[in-house]
């Protein structure tokens, strides 16, 4: 067993998020990058594996507090209204305009996503993408982030849900470190541009057309792209929350030339 301190089973008194949404491996496999609370009072753990590890066979049922501390690295605590559904890592990037500084580059940064969970904007705030500089594991420090601009589409009044859900997990190599692709609900799907994770930057975007099997949300018929994923080919696969199905892109234009120069 394992969680925030106030999952414990002896714990009480203590508020915590509902819990882990998603978790995910540093490249090497030697850090576990766990996202709690989905889309409010999110948590972000770094945890060291091995030593997440280090209990088997005989790892606590009832662990205490310093039983879960005991592998945790880091962690970057959030406001109330965003949580964590996704902690995703790019480690070892080279940052051109740090390059002269003494500890400018190479950086590693998480890329963590807050969901939408309410229909059109009925939450505090939209969703955002965040970029984490975690260099310092220690000691997190959210240096950036994307959002889609309401005005650009009118979400908020178009039906379902607007705001981030999840990006790509696949570690293609002609995307990885340069081109992130997340979901956004009704907004369809959004590539975004992190070479300089400090000023991330959208590159193109794909919103599909609703069909006669796409189901309503609150009685108005909407897109609610909800997973996006990067083949080996570069194709990127979007599916549909709202029964619409799956569909299948990829970059053009000069967002094609920063994947394949």
């Amino acid at each position: 067993m394992f969680g925030l301190p106030g999952q414990e089973p002896t714990a009480s008194g203590l508020a915590v998020p509902r819990g882990a949404h998603e978790s995910t491996l540093s490249p090497d496999g030697t850090r576990l990058y766990i996202a709690h609370g989905t889309g409010r009072g999110g948590v972000v753990q770094i945890v060291d594996v091995a030593k997440l590890l280090s209990c088997r066979p005989n790892c606590p049922a009832s662990p205490t507090v310093a039983d879960l501390l005991f592998p945790q690295v880091g962690r970057f605590d959030m406001p109330a209204f965003w949580g964590g559904h996704t902690a995703w890592a790019m480690i070892g990037m080279d940052v051109l305009d740090l390059a002269l500084f003494e500890n400018g580059t190479p950086r590693d940064f998480l890329v963590v996503v807050s969901e939408s969970t309410s229909n059109e904007c009925q939450e505090p705030t939209q969703h955002p993408v965040f970029l984490v500089d975690i260099t310092d594991e220690a000691h997190p420090m959210p240096v950036a982030n994307h959002q889609v601009p309401e005005s650009s589409g009118n979400f908020c009044t178009r039906g379902g849900r607007f705001g981030a859900h999840s990006i790509n997990w696949s570690r293609n190599p002609d995307f990885d470190k340069k081109v992130i692709v997340a979901s956004w609900f009704n907004a369809g799907v959004r590539a975004i541009d992190v070479r300089d994770p400090f000023r991330p930057k959208e590159v193109g975007f794909f919103i599909p057309e609703t069909t006669a099997n796409t189901a309503p949300r609150d009685g108005k018929i909407a897109i609610q792209t909800n997973n996006v994923e990067i083949d080996d080919r570069g194709f990127i696969y979007l599916a549909d929350r709202a029964n619409t199905g799956l569909h299948i892109v990829e970059l053009s234009g000069a967002a094609r030339k920063i994947v394949r120069p």
